[in-house]
């Protein structure tokens, strides 16, 4: 049963100190890696979030200890035959390719709005490498019957640039543990480069090298190396706190852990909260944001290496009767939910549209006004509860469903929403 939660904020100066939970993305990765090194990886700073619970989980077939109250809804019945992922997209595409290469058959499927979610691309590159999986219900959507050990085929695949970049990093995953390598063409321009990026960095860390020719990149067959991967707190969940900070009158925030040399690409958002007037000093281990007078600019954004900051971007200019242009939504309409969809709904409840176009997306805040209360619904997205959560400094209540969803990367959000002054209602 979903529950939700109030929100209000009456003090716009706002201070503390915001130690964030590892990088689900890179944790995600770090266990996939770990996995297939047969143990010589170890992942350091394992991330709390309800997905890496989750995967971790599907990878041990067991529920593991750290199971928070999201990931109970994703337990794994009967081990040896079916794991269910739940909500977790990450997972669904990183066991996928994971278990084509393991001596037994899954059946790998999740909640209902993950059975809406498109996996054919990465199914038809793995049944082209010789991988047996086979779809259970609809074709193109989980659940899959996977098959696992096979007899490759080929050592080259082609596999389209402009799709999420998590089919991509599924392959390059498993690339060094084929019998022939893999040499991976991407046709077209890649979006979302920075997580392609970033995993084939967590596996040169690893000890597997790679050559990155144009639009080719292959990986030859070869062994881990005993090392540790240490996962870097979380750039995505950061960036609620840039967000907090634009929406506030003045800010002062430190977040431990932080580099200004990520491998997370979210990490950009140093530079695009730096035309809402944040700035970002890196030291004493960490990031300092402090919120300085700026007048806003910048109309146009382009977010195709970033999409998972987009809700947060377009709320901010929202909030600020901002009108701005934003281009690479492309990948937003199948996540959790249709995000270009949920934005819209939301959004026009103060008085903001958001309009499409082609692949452009225009902001008009021409009608903007501020309610006394909002209710913002969030579709079973977490990303949606936590880029309107900063309204709270804008509107006097903000009402939020089924606020336990932030549970899927951010658990502990609400908590330290508290610690810097944001008063909550209806939290259990």
């Amino acid at each position: 049963m979903s529950k939700n939660i109030v929100l209000s904020c009456n003090n716009k100066t706002l201070k503390g100190t915001i130690q964030l939970t590892g990088s689900k993305s890179e944790c995600n990765r770090a266990l996939i890696i770990e996995a297939l090194s047969g143990g010589k990886v170890k992942v350091v700073n394992i991330s709390d979030a309800a997905d890496t619970v989750t995967l971790s989980a599907a990878l041990k077939s067991e529920v593991g200890s750290r199971k928070s109250e999201a990931a109970l809804n994703s337990e794994i019945e009967n081990p040896k035959s079916e794991i269910n992922i739940g909500p977790a997209g990450t997972a669904m595409r990183f066991l996928t390719a994971y278990f084509t290469l393991q001596d037994e058959e899954v059946i790998l499927t999740g909640s209902e709005r993950m059975k809406q979610r498109p996996i054919g691309i990465l199914v038809n590159a793995l049944r082209e490498l010789g991988a047996h999986i086979e779809y259970d219900e609809n074709g193109g959507y989980p659940p899959l019957r996977i098959k696992g050990g096979f007899e490759q085929l080929t050592d080259r695949i082609s596999i389209k640039g402009d799709i999420s970049s998590q089919y991509i990093t599924a392959l390059l995953l498993i690339a060094s543990q084929l019998p022939l390598g893999l040499t991976l063409q991407i046709e077209g321009e890649l979006t979302s480069r920075p997580y392609v990026e970033m995993t084939l960095a967590m596996l040169q860390q690893a000890g597997i090298q790679h050559q990155w020719d144009g639009n080719n990149i292959h990986i030859p067959k070869q062994d881990f190396r005993e090392t540790s991967l240490h996962v870097e707190p979380d750039w995505s969940a950061a960036s609620y706190w840039y967000a907090i900070a634009a929406l506030a009158n003045e800010a002062e925030l430190f977040l431990p852990g932080l580099t200004s040399y990520s491998l997370q690409g979210d990490s950009v958002i140093t530079e695009i909260m730096a035309n809402f007037g944040i700035t970002s000093q890196f030291k004493d281990g960490g990031v300092y944001l402090k919120k300085e007078t700026k007048p806003l600019s910048r109309k146009i954004f382009d977010l195709k290496s970033c999409p998972d900051l987009a809700q947060t971007i377009i709320v901010v200019c929202a909030a600020l009767g901002h009108d701005a242009t934003f281009t690479g939504l492309e990948t937003l309409k199948i996540k959790e939910t249709d995000r270009v969809l949920a934005l819209q709904t939301e959004l026009a409840k103060i008085g903001v549209k958001l309009t499409e176009k082609g692949q452009v997306y225009k902001l008009d805040c021409s009608r903007k006004h501020i309610p006394e209360k909002v209710f913002i619904n969030t579709y079973d997205d977490h990303r949606m509860a936590m880029a309107f959560a900063p309204l709270a400094l804008i509107v006097p209540e903000v009402e939020v469903e089924d606020y336990m969803v932030v549970e899927k990367s951010y658990p502990a959000f609400w908590e330290d929403l508290e610690k810097v002054g944001f008063e909550l209602k209806g939290k259990s």
